[in-house]
């Protein structure tokens, strides 16, 4: 099989390694669509850093794959099933939850159970939307992790897959309002075609901004505007800074955007505003069947965020093309 390998920063090859074969237990998977992770991207260009990529591994965790072949103790799943792998799972060991082999052309699920390794993929959702189901599930979890209520208003900073996935959660949510904030125009016109109010802080105030479209509510030093959730989706340190500065009382912010480095908050807005700062990492199966629910529902165009294919032998140039957000926003491999 066909295996793209990351070497370390601008290094990956596509290489040929042995197909895998099923023991008793095992699944074996052929890989349909696989989405590029803003992790990969950064791994090519900066180096593995926080992303849990090793040198010299096959990588690639958001995919959707087609069951070809299964071992004789394998129930609940039969050649020819879709299935959205658990990247943490997956591979029988979770340090290889970022290497999990979406970028070859086949993956080995060793003693496989579904609802754990692998879950089935409603038939209602297509193959390029079920891609997205991993990053959607990271996404849902920061969502749910805000505790939304209906009629709850809502600001996601970052129009990426993660965002974007986050502000079609909080609207599943019941949130009445959902803005999406970025300095990308070509993303922000994706979320607004999406139904999402949208902000180019680069180009608009964005607490006047806010304050326009949510209306105005009561901060520790005078008002703001009225936003009960914010989510952090960019990895921007800065914009924990931005939260404390605009987040009203009783207002919660959930960080799911990867950060580097540490980040200074202010403790006595913090504790003075009743601000929450929450964390959010990966995901549960709750989530898996919200997006499945979603997905499924077609209440939003999903497919309308990937804007654009590649073959696996163009994986540098999918890459490449993932990281200019003036012109993209999901990039996948088609199989």
């Amino acid at each position: 099989m066909k295996a793209a390998v990351y070497n370390g920063m601008l290094d990956v090859e596509v290489v040929e390694l042995e197909t895998p074969t099923c023991g008793p237990g095992d699944v074996l998977l052929r890989n349909l669509y696989s989405s590029v992770c803003g992790s990969d991207v950064s791994a090519y260009f900066h180096g593995p850093r926080a992303h849990r990529l090793t040198p010299g591994s096959e990588f690639g965790h958001e995919m959707v794959s087609e069951v070809v072949a299964k071992g004789v103790e394998v129930t609940g799943l039969e050649v020819g099933d879709r299935v959205c792998p658990y990247p943490v799972l997956a591979a029988g060991d979770s340090s290889r939850a970022a290497t999990l082999g979406g970028f070859s052309e086949y993956l080995l699920v060793p003693n496989c159970e579904v609802g754990k390794q692998v879950y089935l993929v409603d038939e209602r959702i297509t193959s390029k939307e079920a891609a997205l189901i991993e990053p959607f599930t990271v996404a849902t979890h920061a969502a749910r992790r805000a505790g939304p209520h209906k009629g709850e208003t809502a600001i996601v900073l970052g129009a990426g897959t993660i965002g974007m996935g986050a502000a079609i959660a909080l609207t599943h949510f019941g949130c009445s309002k959902v803005m999406v904030v970025d300095l990308s125009d070509f993303r922000l016109e994706k979320a607004a075609e999406l139904g999402f109010e949208t902000c180019n802080p680069s180009k608009e105030d964005l607490a006047a901004k806010a304050a326009e479209v949510f209306g105005e509510a009561r901060a520790l030093k005078g008002t703001t505007a009225d936003m009960h959730i914010f989510i952090e989706a960019t990895g921007v340190d800065a914009l924990i800074g931005t939260y404390q500065d605009m987040g009203k009382i009783f207002s919660r912010m959930v960080v799911v955007g990867v950060h580097h480095e540490s980040v200074p908050v202010n403790l006595s807005t913090l504790a003075y505003a009743h601000q929450s700062l929450i964390g959010s990492g990966g995901y549960f199966p709750e989530d898996v069947d919200t997006v499945m629910e979603v997905m499924a529902g077609k209440e939003f165009d999903i497919e309308s965020i990937v804007t654009h294919e590649f073959p696996q032998s163009e994986i540098v140039q999918a890459i490449r093309t993932a990281a200019d957000v003036g012109e993209a926003l999901n990039v996948m491999i088609k199989y």
